[in-house]
């Protein structure tokens, strides 16, 4: 697996919506190495506060030679974050865990809600780029309203994939969860699920996919500290009675694998 641990600059900061920051960073050995579905980790301040780097979901990489993430400002390292100045250097690590398993000669269906979406369009771009004698990927997106929607809907649909969408306050698309827009797909059986988002919604999409005999494939999100394997703290339970890490054996894994506890 390739890891680089270097000084990245900051080129170009974006606050797609009040709460919501994109950053693009220039690194071509990242941008060159990195697979959708892989994250990076950053340390947020030149100081010892906080402490520990953060992850974050590679959002798309550009020419390999940039690299874009996509947060929510939910903290102190990810306000420090937002209010880097382009120019600045992060010390960046990265692409780490393992990423989404392509298959381009399958049907895909892509299913993202919330900060979920980002990532996604990543994968997205790779299937477009990859396909082979089949239709484009179909994807789903789920948010709470139209702003969080938009700040990505246009990306996706320059790709020349169908964007089905879904908001809790019925702002854009349907009005509800973004899985009952999945349970009105009629599917192949030999289609292939990638899902990113928030755990009740992963969990429902694991349901319907295991009920039509889909495979599927999530991303999960949990607390990292090394992002290496190392800590050991980012433990997810699966049905084996084992655990696995998101850091390295995820952070996407089979849905089947997953003991979803919600």
């Amino acid at each position: 697996m390739s890891r680089i641990q270097e000084k990245v600059q900051l080129i170009r900061s974006e606050r797609l919506t009040d709460d919501n920051c994109r950053l693009t960073l220039a690194s071509q050995s990242i941008a060159e190495a990195a697979v959708p579905g892989q994250f990076v980790m950053i340390q947020t301040a030149s100081g010892h506060d906080p402490l520990l780097r953060r992850p974050f979901s590679i959002h798309q990489t550009r020419n390999d030679a940039t690299f874009q993430i996509v947060f929510k400002i939910i903290g102190r390292g990810t306000s420090l974050l937002a209010h880097c100045r382009e120019g600045e250097e992060l010390s960046v690590l990265g692409p780490l865990g393992q990423g989404y398993r392509l298959q381009p000669d399958v049907p895909a269906i892509l299913v993202g809600g919330g900060m979920g979406i980002a990532p996604l369009l990543f994968l997205a771009r790779r299937l477009m780029e990859q396909q082979v004698l089949q239709a484009p990927p179909q994807v789903l997106l789920g948010a709470r309203n139209a702003d969080e929607l938009l700040s990505f809907l246009n990306e996706f649909q320059a790709l020349g994939v169908r964007v089905l969408t879904a908001t809790d306050d019925g702002s854009h698309g349907h009005s509800g969860l973004v899985t009952d827009e999945l349970k009105k797909l009629n599917p192949l059986s030999e289609s292939v699920i990638y899902c990113c988002g928030p755990k009740p919604m992963m969990a429902a999409v694991a349901t319907i996919c295991r009920e039509r005999a889909l495979a599927c494939q999530v991303s999960v999100e949990t607390a990292m500290a090394c992002g290496m394997g190392a800590c050991l703290g980012c433990t997810v339970p699966l049905q084996d009675g084992s655990y696995g890490h998101a850091c390295s054996d995820g952070p996407v894994f089979d849905a089947e694998r997953i003991l979803w506890t919600v």
